[in-house]
């Protein structure tokens, strides 16, 4: 068979699968054979131990040895040395059906470059998921995915998928772990490939060991993945929710206390608690900001408008300002405080304002200080940018 009239990868990553590659393999050989799709059957092996690369070999299967461990790994290895056009990859644990892809094919040839499988849509055997897989864990990161990345996905861990290779090799996956999953997905979203979901089924593995994925580790994966993929909702939103309650509070509270109608007053106290949430929400904006930065100069996340916008505009010049005024604005509030305090010769205080002074003139201080502090983290996130402008 010409490589070049291949048009199918039926890729397997494998781990000491010895237990189920055969049936995997036998199944994926008879749709091969059934659908008239030119292909070929490439398990992507990750160091087994138990005999899996013999029984791939002798099923007519291709191996490819991957040396670096890890999920992601086996895949990535494996997506490299496909020789179809299109791959459709699946765990070698029996649990997916590959004598059955034809709704696959279909979607790949119509022109999606991604297809992935839904296993609520298309049944999810008993036994077959976890019941916190089932219940919290798939169904709270796929919407975790789908808000953050505004894509209509509603199982983003689906590990039955197709895709057409170049365009998946052209996103530059690095991840290792279980999180590829996430990252083939997001990736793909934000470089703006065309997507597809098809139902999938999903039964009980056939291994009587227990399964490589381990709930708790790998969900955190999953989840820090989708969050340092977005600054938006993991420091800016956060960060503005934060500043806009602590000056709400330090502004309202910033003359005297504030008796709620039937309940408490608020006062110095409260006040505190204002300044302590807008130093909290300013530097959470900030993060956000350097992180945005930081991902469109390395190419994780695309240069959009409004990055272009805060790119050109928020530079260290423009950021130290921001500190300057910062800085004046609250040693001038402070210094009140202290003049107030000198002209009593540093006795007891009968006004509450000093206090309050003394408190949010700091709090100022602090932001400009921190502010400061991020303008010079630009100017070190743009050195590369202006060495390789002076280079050019």
């Amino acid at each position: 068979m010409q490589e070049n009239n291949i048009e199918l990868t039926i890729l397997m990553p494998c781990l000491n699968e010895a237990e189920t590659l055969a049936a995997c393999i036998t199944k994926a050989k008879a749709y091969l054979a059934g659908s008239g799709v030119r292909g070929e059957v490439l398990v992507a092996d990750n160091g087994s131990t138990d005999g899996s690369q013999q029984i791939a070999v002798s099923l007519g299967a291709r191996v490819e040895n991957v040396s670096r461990r890890g999920y992601g790994a086996a895949l990535l290895g494996g997506i490299h040395a496909a020789k179809g056009k299109y791959i459709i990859m699946g765990d070698s644990d029996d649990s997916y059906d590959f004598s059955t892809l034809d709704n696959y094919m279909d979607k790949l040839r119509e022109g999606y470059d991604l297809v992935v499988g839904n296993r609520f849509k298309g049944g999810i055997a008993p036994g077959s998921m976890p019941f916190l897989h089932r219940y919290l864990g798939n169904p709270i990161l796929s919407l975790i995915g789908r808000v953050f990345f505004k894509l209509p996905l509603g199982d983003f861990h689906c590990g039955l998928r197709g895709f057409r290779a170049q365009a998946i090799r052209e996103l530059g996956l690095r991840t290792t772990g279980m999180e590829f999953a996430s990252e083939m997905i997001v990736r793909a979203g934000i470089a703006g490939i065309p997507i597809a979901e098809t139902p999938t089924t999903l039964r009980p593995d056939g291994r009587s060991r227990p399964p490589h994925l381990r709930t708790w580790r790998d969900g955190w994966r999953h989840l820090k993945f989708l969050l340092v993929y977005s600054p938006k909702w993991l420091f800016l939103l956060p960060g503005i929710c934060f500043l806009a309650i602590g000056m709400a509070l330090t502004l309202s509270l910033s003359t005297g206390a504030y008796q709620i109608p039937g309940g408490p007053a608020l006062d110095l106290n409260t006040f505190i608690v204002g300044c302590f949430l807008s130093i909290l929400g300013a530097q959470a904006i900030g993060f956000g900001l350097l992180a945005r930065r930081y991902a469109a100069i390395v190419g994780i996340l695309p240069m959009g408008r409004r990055s272009q916008w805060l790119h050109k505009f928020a530079n260290t010049d423009n950021v130290m300002l921001l500190a300057l005024a910062l800085l004046i604005v609250g040693v001038g509030i402070f210094s009140w405080a202290v003049q107030a305090w000198a002209s009593v010769h540093f006795g007891q205080l009968e006004t509450s304002l000093a206090p309050r002074a003394v408190i949010g003139g700091f709090s100022l201080i602090v932001l400009s200080v921190q502010t400061a502090f991020q303008a010079f983290i630009i100017g070190l996130m743009d050195i590369p940018l202006i060495a390789g402008t002076t280079n050019e």
